[in-house]
């Protein structure tokens, strides 16, 4: 229970700027494994923006 109440402020906030700042509305390719990459590649530039400020 205790994890669960932390999710919200951990995890969410980074898709809502990752949708909003990034402008990722939907993939581009399609399959689970290009999909993965797809989201690896962005959270790779979301962690190292995070990095750079």
């Amino acid at each position: 229970m205790k994890y669960r109440k932390q999710r919200p402020v951990d995890v969410e906030p980074v898709f809502a700027h990752i949708k909003a700042n990034r402008g990722f509305k939907r993939f581009l390719l399609k399959g689970i494994s290009k999909a993965e990459v797809e989201v690896g590649l962005l959270s790779i530039a979301h962690n190292l923006k995070k990095w750079k400020a």
